[in-house]
């Protein structure tokens, strides 16, 4: 008998698939199969967002993650192939904070082809003649396609508004992993496995899971979730933690392979207490460690959930090196996030406490 894939597998397959902000479709793609195979009702919204519905008597709960992955555009190429990138989100490229140089690169051709190449800039024995060039700025940066000229690199499928993602291969260290990417496919894995996993007779709330894109340039697929149609929702995504040097652990006392974390407020919104609360509950009656956090310099697309007239919370899957080629979880977090999800569902639906709690 062929053991059922866990949480990890079934991340690492979807972290190996490209969907930057606006080409999600892989991902996407790869969501409604699976989804549809494991008997949800399974919808498409116009804006892309990929919904699978399990009908049950509770509460109108969705839980959601988004679909897309850091990445870049193509901005020019130049007459001698190499192409310049812009970031495909708001704000510049920062390559000096993204570390993308040296890093296998992927564009995603005009009629969508996956073209490989490499992210570069000028080395050191180069630089050592030009000390006004550090440290990196956008120009600096470029994608070696291996080609010499712009028709070589327009004959592969290369165009202005290609998308680029990087694209190392994925690794596993003990209980760590590491890939790009986990920005959020690890909510997808999730919700995968809850589908796959969880007891259907005894769910206590009427369940739809939502893949949804462009999240990382403004929370496009969240806003148009049409949310006045859930009680409550529960969004997942990856977050920042303070295990590891150069971070003070007093802004943010989270630890790999500690549990799933509950965050109350980020930078975007305060999330629902009464649901932390419930999460907080559940998770102590079944044994299942979580971590709680306030964290600054980071939003997600619950705000758009919230402001959709939703009360949401927040389940964050600590990551160390968030918003690079190299993210890095630890398994056992990604395995008590699914006992909570599944306990939660499963757990009978009592009004949510009142305020104040």
């Amino acid at each position: 008998m062929t053991a059922s894939p866990s949480v990890l597998d079934t991340l690492l397959a979807l972290t190996r698939l490209p969907g930057p902000t606006g080409q999600e479709g892989r991902v996407l793609d790869w969501c409604r199969e699976r989804w549809t195979a494991l008997g949800a009702d399974v919808s498409i919204q116009k804006v892309g967002n990929v919904l699978a519905h399990i009908p049950g008597d509770g509460p109108k709960l969705l839980i959601q993650g988004h679909a897309d992955e850091i990445g870049f555009l193509v901005k020019s190429i130049d007459e001698r192939g190499f192409v310049w990138i812009v970031s495909a989100q708001v704000g510049p490229i920062q390559p000096q904070v993204r570390y993308p140089v040296g890093q296998p690169a992927l564009v995603i051709g005009r009629d969508g082809q996956e073209i490989p190449g490499l992210f570069a800039t000028a080395t050191g024995h180069i630089l050592v003649t030009r000390p006004d060039k550090r440290p990196l700025e956008d120009n600096d940066l470029f994608v070696d396609l291996g080609v010499d000229s712009r028709e070589e690199a327009e004959a592969l499928g290369v165009h202005v508004g290609a998308s680029v993602v990087w694209n190392p291969p994925a690794r596993r260290f003990g209980h760590r992993y590491t890939s790009k990417a986990i920005d959020d496919r690890v909510a997808l894995a999730l919700a995968t496995r809850l589908l796959e996993t969880v007891d259907r007779p005894a769910l206590a709330y009427d369940l739809t899971i939502a893949a949804t894109v462009q999240e990382e340039i403004g929370l496009i697929g969240a806003a148009s979730l049409a949310g006045g149609a859930y009680d409550l929702a529960i969004a997942i995504d990856n977050g920042p933690i303070g295990d590891y040097p150069g971070i003070d652990p007093r802004e943010m006392p989270i630890r790999l392979g500690h549990g799933p974390t509950l965050v109350y407020k980020d930078s975007s919104a305060h999330y629902d207490r009464r649901i932390m609360a419930r999460l907080r509950g559940v998770a102590r009656a079944n044994g299942i460690p979580v971590q709680e956090a306030v964290v600054q310099g980071m939003g997600t697309d619950v705000a758009a959930i919230i402001r959709s007239g939703v009360p949401s919370a927040l389940l964050m899957i600590a990551t160390r090196y968030t918003h690079s080629p190299f993210e890095m979880g630890d398994e056992r977090d990604l395995d008590a996030a699914l006992a909570l999800l599944k306990a939660f569902v499963t757990t009978p639906a009592e009004a949510l406490p009142p305020f104040p709690l």
